[in-house]
């Protein structure tokens, strides 16, 4: 079954490449919001770039091919490529900033101080959310810039159920780009940077009250916790307590490491 999927997959990219009248064209994104990672998406030639820090990307394309700009930070937009566009193989694009605003919130005219109560005496509806609509959203812990272009490259399902199934080219491309993959070391690499500096700062002193290590050993020995397969178990969410017991397991093996080298 996996070979047929993959046999299926290059199939139809092979199928898209055979369209040679498309040309590299360069583009620029203008806007008061972020640039860079913005995605630019080629929906007829089933081309895809990212845009870089300044704003700047190349996409491949030819006269009436639909461009489908996509940021989390920004608006959606798509453009059609006109015959100008082409024959100057460059464009810029405009894109608005995404704002999100929240509904103003009229209370009951009777306030009680009982929850239950003032929400059954407030005339305020309810708004619609991403569930009224059918629609996926995220509602976990606020996301940092590397956690959000993760989430955008690889969230919903690399198929989608519809009649006939639809491949999420998206995902796909990001992928097969290895951008995702790209992705989720820099969001691994953010947490060890973190755990780093609450080992460093906040764990650290207390441990090293009652162990000796001297100085110029305890960034190694910090940077030899963070490489253990369990590290992520063992201290992530957890409490100083925990990672303090951690720690007195992890020196008498760095310590022996230390031991073997001399």
């Amino acid at each position: 079954m996996k070979l047929l999927f993959r046999f299926f997959i290059v199939s139809l990219i092979t199928i898209h490449s055979l369209h040679t009248q498309n040309i590299k064209i360069s583009g620029q994104i203008i806007s008061d919001g972020e640039l860079e990672g913005i995605h630019v998406i080629n929906r007829t030639a089933y081309r895809y770039a990212t845009t870089d820090k300044n704003g700047f990307f190349i996409v491949e394309g030819k006269e009436s091919d639909s461009l489908y700009f996509s940021s989390i930070q920004h608006q959606p937009k798509t453009i059609v490529l006109s015959k100008k566009q082409i024959d100057s193989r460059s464009l810029t694009v405009t894109l608005l900033e995404s704002l999100n605003e929240l509904d103003e919130v009229v209370l009951g005219a009777i306030l009680t101080g009982d929850l239950n109560s003032d929400i059954g005496n407030s005339e305020t509806k309810r708004p619609l959310d991403f569930y009224d609509l059918g629609l996926p959203g995220y509602t976990g812990p606020r996301m940092n810039l590397v956690q959000r272009r993760l989430y955008e490259a690889d969230s919903g399902p690399l198929i989608l159920p519809r009649i006939p199934p639809v491949i999420n080219f998206y995902k796909l491309l990001n992928m097969m780009s290895g951008r995702t993959k790209m992705l989720k070391e820099q969001v691994k690499l953010d947490k060890n940077k973190q755990s780093i500096l609450r080992l460093r700062d906040i764990i650290g002193p207390l441990f090293f009250i009652n162990h000796d290590l001297v100085e110029d050993l305890r960034i190694e020995f910090y940077y030899f916790c963070t490489d253990d397969p369990d590290f992520q178990d063992r201290c992530i969410n957890r409490s100083d307590v925990e990672v303090l017991e951690y720690l007195d397991e992890k020196l008498i093996e760095f310590k022996d490491v230390q031991l073997s080298k001399n």
